[in-house]
């Protein structure tokens, strides 16, 4: 525990793992499977139960709580959350633990935004540079790409797998896989488009851009059937490792099928 500073009202597990410059705040309970890396903020009343391992330079604001899912299978094993570095976790956050059917480990990416009251369920494996805004809730086993942004109020059914650069509409029902690149929004959610906005402030140049919006086109827009459509669009951008990374996602196995537009229209 070198140079942190605990609150003399905080408990502390003596097995707890606490790196340097860890600040442990008010009412704080760290239980004994806790790892702490450097620089780790706890503010107050922060509760982790587990085995809970948290990146360096994250901080946790105060309500938030780490530790066992909310599955009935889970029997009390062993199971673990990772959290990565650099990450902002507000107030009434809730992250749980992983589960024996899911692999034993709960994974989050490093430098998000974990806005209030956001809810990460057991085995969800969560990429980096993610923002989860007010409320937003993960069902067990979801896949959230890097560079994915999900709007307040939002909620993805679990097993569903979330593409690199998404967005997801806020209030939205999410029941079937987004591709990387997708914007999805609705109550029932449907892909309404390509995240442009996203893409712009990601970097991508407009000769990349416009050939996903004819990738997209070519994709969605078309009365063949989807598996035909897929494979038209893998040969025509051959060399395009954008839409290829749409195209290989829309070919893993899933247990959801691809959103798709309300209309064929694009």
């Amino acid at each position: 525990m070198t140079d942190s500073q605990i609150h003399a009202t905080a408990i502390v597990a003596p097995s707890a793992k606490l790196g340097k410059n860890v600040t442990v705040g008010p009412y704080c309970i760290i239980g004994k499977g806790a790892v702490l890396h450097d620089n780790v903020v706890l503010k107050s009343h922060v509760c982790i139960e587990g085995i809970v391992e948290i990146g360096a330079g994250t901080t946790v604001y105060p309500f938030t709580s780490f530790g066992a899912p909310q599955d009935l299978k889970y029997a009390g094993e062993d199971s673990k959350l990772t959290i990565g570095e650099n990450c902002v976790i507000r107030e009434h956050v809730t992250m749980h633990t992983g589960t024996e059917s899911g692999g034993m480990e709960t994974k989050v990416g490093s430098n998000g935004l974990f806005m209030v009251g956001v809810h990460i369920a057991h085995d969800c494996q969560i990429g980096n540079n993610v923002i989860m805004a007010n409320n937003a809730t993960l069902g067990g086993h979801v896949v959230v790409g890097n560079n994915v942004l999900i709007g307040g109020l939002a909620a993805v059914h679990q097993f569903i797998r979330i593409g690199d650069f998404a967005v997801i509409g806020g209030m939205s029902g999410v029941e079937s896989d987004v591709i990387p690149y997708g914007r999805v929004k609705g109550e029932r959610a449907s892909l309404a488009g390509l995240n442009l906005v996203g893409l712009e402030r990601q970097g991508f140049d407009k000769t990349q851009v416009k050939e996903l919006q004819r990738a997209y086109k070519d994709l969605f827009g078309s009365n063949d059937t989807f598996d035909n459509r897929l494979d038209s669009v893998s040969k025509t951008y051959a060399k395009s490792d954008t839409v290829q990374f749409i195209v290989r996602f829309s070919k893993e196995k899933s247990r959801f099928p691809i959103c798709h537009p309300k209309t064929k229209t694009a």
